[in-house]
């Protein structure tokens, strides 16, 4: 049986993935009985509060400026929109609002303040509210925990080795620096990755490998399949197989034995038979709503029906940790002044740059 172990290798990651398939769904049915219920599953809803004009060159990415997609950008919503958005998702089943805004790293300005609001205002409607803004400093995330945030997204996206191949405008190290400011509060850590960006599998245990040596372990983990959007470098990726994505699943519960696995991108791909299996593999939660950010994502009642057939329930919120008690505003840690200093790796990745050089003619075509 699987403990908590922080000291994962690579081979022994590679030779849990590697199983006979049923074996090793077996064995990660048998962890996820151990410390979950198998029969809830968390529902949350991801909002798009910003979309769009990033300037960061994550190759699999549709609202990074650079790059030439069909997405419609807009500017951040207004707390009574947001508002209105964490209602629906709540009517629907979601127990989980997740906000995401297309930036490098948060800045303290009335943009943040604005968020904070949101926080407050989701915090108010008994769900759990979690952010994913990017780079994060630790007075940042106090002050996010302060205004009643439950969990903080920051993807690990791929292993070291082969976040260099998709990522150039940021380092490897910030995203573990800002996991290690959110775990200065009291908010709950969501960290995972993509599969199927032709990455290799020791590159899959490579990531497990950094989310399981992390201190405590992330309370949450996704796993997203890669949805290849055209104009990105990424765009003619093929869809990876659905025993892939058991396989990921699988073996994340058995590394990760207390951590929920989200099932997250990449579900309109996958059958209702694929998506069971990976329930049965260990997955605890799903993003609800016809869209994940910018991709498309089963109706929702496409999956309370599958929902049905297994026998599933929506978990209710804060079935995993107390609901935040919010600071006053005028409690509240002031913005710290001082300008944080991320990385800029800056090396070159020739299919982002080509990418980015087709962007720039298809827009000169256009004028």
């Amino acid at each position: 049986m699987s403990e908590i172990r922080n000291d994962w290798t690579k081979e022994e990651i590679i030779e849990i993935y590697n199983k006979p398939l049923l074996e090793l769904v077996y064995e990660a049915a048998t962890v996820h009985r151990k410390y979950h219920n198998p029969r809830e599953v968390q529902i949350s809803t991801l909002l798009s509060i910003k979309t769009g004009g990033c300037p960061e060159d994550c190759a699999y990415c549709p609202q990074a400026a650079r790059y030439h997609t069909d997405i419609e950008t807009n500017d951040l919503m207004t707390v009574s929109q947001v508002k209105a958005q964490a209602l629906r998702a709540k009517a629907t089943g979601s127990s989980r609002v997740c906000m995401g805004a297309a930036w490098r790293n948060v800045e303290d300005g009335p943009e943040f303040e604005q968020v904070l609001d949101m926080v407050r205002t989701i915090n108010t409607l008994d769900m759990e509210v979690c952010c994913t803004l990017g780079m994060l400093t630790e007075n940042q995330a106090q002050r996010l925990a302060e205004a009643g945030l439950y969990a903080y997204n920051h993807n690990l996206d791929s292993s070291e080795e082969y976040y260099k191949e998709i990522i150039s405008s940021r380092g490897f190290d910030d995203r573990l620096q800002t996991l290690k400011n959110v775990r200065k509060t009291n908010v709950t850590v969501c960290s995972g990755g993509i599969i199927g960006m032709g990455e290799s599998i020791e590159d899959r245990a490579g990531m497990l490998i950094a989310l399981a040596s992390l201190s405590p372990q992330p309370e949450s983990v996704p796993i997203n399949a890669l949805v290849a959007v055209e104009g990105t470098p990424l765009e003619e990726q093929e869809v990876i197989p659905i025993w892939d994505m058991i396989r990921m699943v699988a073996t994340t519960r058995i590394v990760l034995p207390s951590t929920t696995v989200r099932l997250s991108a990449g579900r309109t791909e996958m059958s209702k038979e694929g998506q069971a299996f990976c329930f049965l593999a260990g997955a605890g939660s799903i993003f609800a709503g016809d869209k994940l950010l910018t991709t498309p994502n089963p109706d929702v009642n496409e999956d309370m029906e599958l929902f049905n057939i297994l026998g599933l329930t929506p978990m209710k919120p804060y079935a995993k940790g107390a609901k935040p008690t919010p600071v006053n505003p005028d409690e509240m840690t002031p913005s710290d002044v001082e300008k944080a200093k991320w990385s800029r790796p800056g090396h070159r990745i020739e299919k982002n740059v080509e990418a980015t050089k087709k962007a720039n003619k298809k827009r000169k075509e256009a004028l």
